[in-house]
C-alpha cells in the first residue's frame, strides 16, 4: 500500500506564505477580488477604477455597492500613501548619508590640503640654515663663466686721503 501524500502541500515551499518587500509597492501590480470580479494594476489605477465604480454604483442607486466600492478605493490609498511616505523617508535618509559622506571627503580633502602646506611651509626653513647661502649657490664645480652677480663681493677699504698739498708748493719748482 503506497503511503499517502495528504501531508504534502503543492507547493515547492510548503506553506511558506511570500513576504513582499515594501520597496516597491508603488509600481508593483496587484490582483483586488473586489465585489464585482478583480481589479488587476498598480495602487493608483486601482484607485481610480474603484473610485469610478463607485461613482458609477452611486449614480445607479445603490448605496451598498458604492461604499464597498469606496472602501476598497480607500484601502489601495492609504497603502500607496504609506508606501510613498515611506519611500520619502528613505530618500532623505539617503540623502542625508551622502551628504554627510560629501562632508566627509571635502573635510578630509581640506585637511590634506592643509598639512601639505605646512609641511611645505616647514621645509625650507629646517633644510636652511644660513640665508646667504640660499642667495649664492654653490656653482664651483660648473664650467660657467662668472657674473658679477655671483663673484663675492670684496671689502673695500675706506680710501686715505693724501693730504691737500699746499699752494705754494704746488708751484714751486721742482729741484733736481
Amino acid at each position: 500500500m503506497r503511503p499517502s501524500n495528504k501531508s504534502r502541500s503543492r507547493n515547492k515551499g510548503g506553506n511558506r506564505r511570500q513576504q513582499h518587500n515594501n520597496t516597491n509597492i508603488v509600481n508593483r501590480v496587484f490582483d483586488s477580488a473586489g465585489p464585482e470580479g478583480k481589479v488587476r494594476g498598480t495602487p493608483q489605477q486601482i484607485v481610480e477604477k474603484y473610485s469610478q465604480l463607485a461613482r458609477d454604483a452611486q449614480l445607479s442607486g445603490d448605496r451598498v455597492a458604492a461604499e464597498s466600492f469606496m472602501q476598497h478605493s480607500e484601502h489601495y490609498s492609504r497603502m500607496l500613501a504609506s508606501a510613498q511616505r515611506e519611500q520619502a523617508e528613505r530618500q532623505a535618509e539617503q540623502a542625508a548619508r551622502q551628504a554627510t559622506e560629501r562632508h566627509a571627503e571635502q573635510q578630509r580633502q581640506r585637511n590634506e590640503q592643509r598639512s601639505e602646506r605646512s609641511a611645505r611651509q616647514e621645509q625650507p626653513a629646517q633644510s636652511v640654515s644660513d640665508p646667504a647661502q640660499t642667495l649664492q649657490p654653490d656653482i664651483s664645480n660648473t664650467d660657467l663663466v662668472e657674473t658679477p652677480e655671483n663673484t663675492p663681493k670684496r671689502k673695500s677699504r675706506p680710501r686715505t686721503r693724501k693730504p691737500a698739498v699746499p699752494a705754494e708748493v704746488a708751484s714751486a719748482p721742482l729741484v733736481e
